[in-house]
């Protein structure tokens, strides 16, 4: 077994093909989202694939270092994250195979890293959490909540009895829902963003280049869609959801002026953009994207369970590479956040 991280076009198409054709499929591990990270700012995309003697992959582990700057801001902001990977090849090769790309994955990036953070798609099994741990990570329950869309009536069923009648005071108020015409309409849904985790949210949110950058993709049919919640012209909300051909569509970013538009429901209408999206396309399911820790209060916990679904807890793995330096690195980068820089 070898570990590499060369990207030839070779190794771009073994990639591809070995994905597509996993049962753990998603955009997430995907050639094209790694193109996409290269074009982020402060985004840093790792790759790290297994091969057999024969050369087949049996694996693969595409990760992200983000950072929120340059310097001491870029440091304590850093973090690497893993949505819906490792994906493995199944059978009795696994488990070393895992533990493998674990092995490089921390060997690479612990030290450039404040911590790591692995978001599951599906459920590990004992023994492959038992590899998670030996190399320093620790599962934590997070809940998420998956909508099944491969029926037009078990969608609409599944929503509560508000959010049905807010969906048809929406379209009835003239609200449309529509991909961005051009850069500059999608420069105004980032700046409803912007407002929206500056003073609610509290999070950092990726530059406006992740936005351009995805925006453009989208435009050539790949990554996801953006939908515009739409009134008199005017931008009120509107969705960037990533999506996995055939399989999913994931809610990445939402957002809708709901005070100012109370009646037009734009981040109701937003989330139903994504519904659609995947039932017109034939998706099986709508990923929320998480929805918190269980037993603990989460802001949007209530709005989101309004749609129907099914809750799962995938929980996460998360490593601390160095616990003094990441308690600092709290601290110190809220200080940073709180005077602005």
């Amino acid at each position: 077994m070898d570990i590499t991280t060369a990207i030839t076009s070779e190794k771009v198409e073994k990639w591809n093909n070995f994905i597509t054709k996993h049962v753990h499929n998603t955009i997430f591990q995907s050639p094209e989202m790694y193109f996409f990270y290269q074009k982020v700012h402060h985004f840093t995309p790792y790759l790290f694939i297994s091969e057999n003697d024969s050369g087949e992959i049996t694996g693969v582990l595409l990760a992200v270092l983000i950072k929120e700057g340059n310097g001491l801001k870029g440091y304590l902001s850093s973090r690497v994250v893993v949505y819906g990977g490792p994906v493995i090849s199944k059978g009795e090769s696994s488990l070393p195979v895992l533990d493998a790309l674990l092995h490089d994955l921390v060997q690479r990036l612990a030290k450039r890293s404040v911590f790591m953070q692995f978001r599951n798609f599906f459920e590990w099994s004992r023994k492959e959490k038992q590899i998670f741990e030996q190399h320093g990570f620790v599962f934590r329950d997070r809940l998420n909540l998956l909508v099944d869309t491969t029926d037009e009536k078990l969608i609409w069923s599944g929503l509560s009895e508000s959010r049905r009648r807010q969906v048809r005071k929406g379209f009835k108020a003239g609200v449309s829902l529509e991909a961005p015409q051009n850069e500059a309409e999608m420069e105004q849904l980032y700046r409803l963003l912007v407002h929206l985790y500056k003073f609610k949210v509290k999070k950092p949110l990726p530059p406006w280049s992740f936005f351009k950058e995805f925006y453009r993709a989208s435009g050539d049919g790949g990554l996801g869609i953006i939908r515009l919640v739409k009134k008199e012209r005017q931008i009120i909300g509107g969705i960037v959801a990533t999506v996995t051909s055939g399989k999913a569509i994931y809610e990445w970013y939402v957002v809708g002026l709901d005070k100012q538009y109370k009646n037009s429901y734009p981040s109701v209408m937003a989330t139903w953009g994504g519904l659609n999206y995947a039932l017109k396309n034939k998706l099986n399911h709508f990923d929320f994207m998480g929805m918190g820790i269980p037993d603990k209060p989460y802001g949007v916990r209530e709005f989101k369970m309004k749609f129907g679904g099914k809750m799962v807890n995938y929980g996460r793995f998360a490593r601390r590479n160095n616990p003094l330096i990441y308690r600092l690195s709290e601290l110190g980068y809220n200080l940073l956040r709180f005077i602005g820089l």
